[in-house]
């Protein structure tokens, strides 16, 4: 099946697609607190290379979700921030969140139980 064909049977894939990843998550909940410049976006995305971090913030601002200001001083400051569109992903990101913590024991034990 090709992307287009999945993306026509399962509409969510595209959406899914748009915010997942190893990092996307966690870039969007921490910009969800505040505007950040890089290097404070690095340390507050634990485990993310400098390399990762910059691919998945270009596909999220290429994708509407994230602005980059760029301001001429020297030295050069570069800040990161939701746009509204970014922002109205949030409840979706609460709800997620919400059904993890309710299901992660059934999903721990779930795991287990394959393994066997």
């Amino acid at each position: 099946m090709s992307d287009q064909e999945l993306h026509e049977v399962c509409p969510a894939q595209q959406a899914w697609d748009v915010v997942s990843g190893k990092w996307k998550p966690c870039i969007i909940h921490v910009l969800s607190g505040s505007t950040l410049r890089f290097n404070e976006l690095r340390r507050n995305v634990p485990g993310v290379t400098q390399r990762m971090l910059t691919r998945q913030l270009r596909e999220l601002e290429r994708d509407g979700i994230v602005a980059r200001h760029h301001y001429a001083e020297i030295p050069a400051r570069v800040e990161y921030e939701l746009t509204k569109l970014g922002q109205s992903i949030l409840p979706v990101f609460v709800e997620l969140t919400k059904w993890w913590d309710a299901n992660r024991a059934k999903v721990v034990r779930a795991r287990s139980k394959f393994e066997e």
